[in-house]
């Protein structure tokens, strides 16, 4: 079972590691950075969940420490977290306990480039073979070229497409929808 480890990056240190509790601000900061700087990124709306009260965020973290529905791996380097992503299960429903979904899959800016989106990504991984899991699946804007190719290196293929998955600004975004058998 891969819990933490470490990367090795030109930047120094990174560390892969599950959620904590104690996570909560830090990656409320992160996940809001996310938010505001990539809206078609991600289904979940800034404002409203710069709104949300801090036990939402200690509760996040909280059910993202691993288990049977899932976990958060974070990246962490000096102290500041700087990359993360979350495979979540619906084990209590006897007809989809087999797939886990991949979302909320971000690295800051200044960190992308060096290997961490691989490493989060095949941590979830890891973890959703450990728990049985049959495959995995998440959907990416159709214009992240970046963040496609990534998912291609570990083994995701398109199954189709959401047509206007995420509207922002006026603007609609179409989605990917991929799969990676376990």
């Amino acid at each position: 079972m891969m819990r933490q480890h470490t990367l090795t990056t030109p930047r120094g240190e990174v560390a892969i590691r599950p959620s904590r509790e104690g996570d909560a601000e830090s990656y409320r900061e992160l996940r809001l950075r996310g938010l505001r700087d990539h809206p078609e990124a991600f289904g979940a709306d800034y404002a409203q969940s710069a709104a949300k009260p801090p036990e939402h965020w200690r509760e996040r973290m909280r059910q993202g420490a691993g288990g049977a529905h899932g976990i958060t791996y974070l990246a962490e380097a000096g102290g500041a977290l700087l990359g993360m992503t979350t495979l979540v299960c619906d084990v209590d429903d006897p007809k989809d306990r087999h797939t886990g979904l991949i979302v909320g899959v971000y690295v800051a800016a200044e960190w992308r480039g060096l290997g961490i989106a691989d490493a989060l990504l095949a941590s979830c991984l890891a973890w959703a073979r450990q728990l049985g899991l049959r495959q995995a699946k998440l959907a990416v804007a159709t214009g992240n070229t970046p963040a496609i190719r990534c998912y291609i290196r570990h083994g995701f293929t398109v199954y189709g497409v959401d047509p206007e998955a995420i509207g922002y600004g006026g603007q609609f975004y179409d989605e990917l929808l991929m799969v990676r058998r376990l």
